[in-house]
């Protein structure tokens, strides 16, 4: 069995060596799981909030922007082409019901948006997702085949 390597919120992981990526308490956060096929080497990090207003940047993987682009740069650097990578996200529920549609409740649609944004911009292809919703979830990448399993209490395992 591969070892397994954790991811934080506001964190990222890669694996070179066939291990599996983990993330925990994907409510409104987004996991967005980046994979070589190529290079069989893959990288999760866990969005917790759509875009950066500071500058300097306290952590880039906390944003929604900054932490896919870091992500990518991390990747390119140890040997990925950007034209290579493929992209799997889940997260991005509502997680509490309020009577306004205030920017608070609304934050992991916000969070998907922002995602699928800087996912766009850097031209990598989202090829599946588990998104909305109001339950959380683990997300599970297998960086030898680039399978994502996606893990909740409120709804049967998926595979992505």
């Amino acid at each position: 069995m591969s070892s397994m390597l954790q991811v934080g919120i506001s964190d990222m992981k890669i694996s070179k060596k066939g291990e599996q990526i983990i993330t925990y308490a994907l409510g409104s956060c987004i996991g967005v799981c980046l994979y070589d096929s190529i290079l069989k080497q893959g990288a999760m990090v866990h969005i917790m909030l759509p875009n950066c207003t500071k500058s300097p940047v306290d952590n880039a993987y906390k944003y929604a922007d900054t932490g896919v682009a870091e992500t990518i740069r991390q990747m390119t650097r140890i040997g990925s082409n950007v034209r290579n990578i493929k992209a799997k996200i889940a997260g991005g529920a509502k997680m509490f019901e309020t009577n306004i549609n205030s920017a608070f409740g609304n934050i992991g649609e916000r969070n998907a948006e922002a995602v699928k944004i800087s996912l766009r911009k850097y031209g990598i292809t989202l090829l599946a997702q588990d998104i909305g919703l109001n339950y959380g979830r683990t997300m599970i990448l297998d960086s030898k085949t680039g399978v994502v399993t996606i893990k909740s209490y409120s709804s049967k395992d998926v595979t992505l």
